[in-house]
């Protein structure tokens, strides 16, 4: 194919031995369009003359172990891909624009802002900011009253919290009694010598020095 072949870089090979195929997508959102997949027309030919070098032997399969003697690379020198390229940007070129300041290809759909010639990351929509400013506003107004409440006043923050019944080893959400089998999920002991509670985990007691 003569002349130049246009591309730009948002898009994506998803040619094969078998034919050709690329994905345009936005720089900016990532929505994009899929190009028809174009059969190679000489990898067709190769491959009918393998089955036929396979089915017959003789000359054929001579001819069909020369086939894969021949220089091939996808990636470039090959007209028939510089061709399929070249149709498929031209089938998406109305879909894209590329930003006059960023110099990225955006959708036209969604990211493109017309009246400026940029898109929305360079130039903003103001509306859509007012909201977003707006929005944001609400979350930190809310942390900040959220702040001014005590939401540990009916809570036990003394008594280690349990998550998991001691007995039946149910994943519990609190509580001092287990919801599957009624078992007391933070067991209190005692000590033998003075009776004093003692604390979870402790060896010792801490009035009276007596071993547990």
């Amino acid at each position: 194919m003569g002349g130049r072949v246009p591309f730009a870089d948002n898009f994506r090979d998803l040619s094969n031995h078998n034919g050709y195929q690329f994905e345009f997508f936005c720089e900016r959102c990532g929505n994009g369009y899929r190009s028809r997949f174009v059969r190679d027309k000489l990898e067709t030919g190769r491959g009918l003359l393998r089955s036929a070098g396979a089915l017959f032997g003789g000359k054929l399969a001579e001819l069909s172990g020369a086939t894969e003697q021949f220089p091939w690379d996808r990636a470039t020198n090959s007209a028939a891909k510089d061709k399929a390229l070249a149709e498929a940007t031209a089938m998406v070129a109305e879909e894209f624009r590329q930003c006059r300041g960023c110099g990225d290809w955006v959708c036209r759909a969604v990211c493109w802002k017309h009246e400026v010639g940029q898109c929305l990351r360079c130039s903003p929509s103001v509306v859509e900011e007012i909201s977003r400013a707006q929005a944001a506003a609400q979350v930190r107004q809310i942390q900040e009253k959220a702040e001014t409440i005590d939401w540990t006043a009916d809570l036990d923050i003394a008594r280690r919290a349990v998550v998991e019944c001691p007995a039946c080893h149910t994943k519990v959400d609190g509580g001092k009694f287990c919801p599957e089998c009624g078992s007391k999920l933070a067991p209190t002991t005692f000590c033998t010598n003075c009776g004093t509670e003692l604390r979870e985990g402790a060896k010792f007691c801490s009035e009276c020095g007596q071993r547990v």
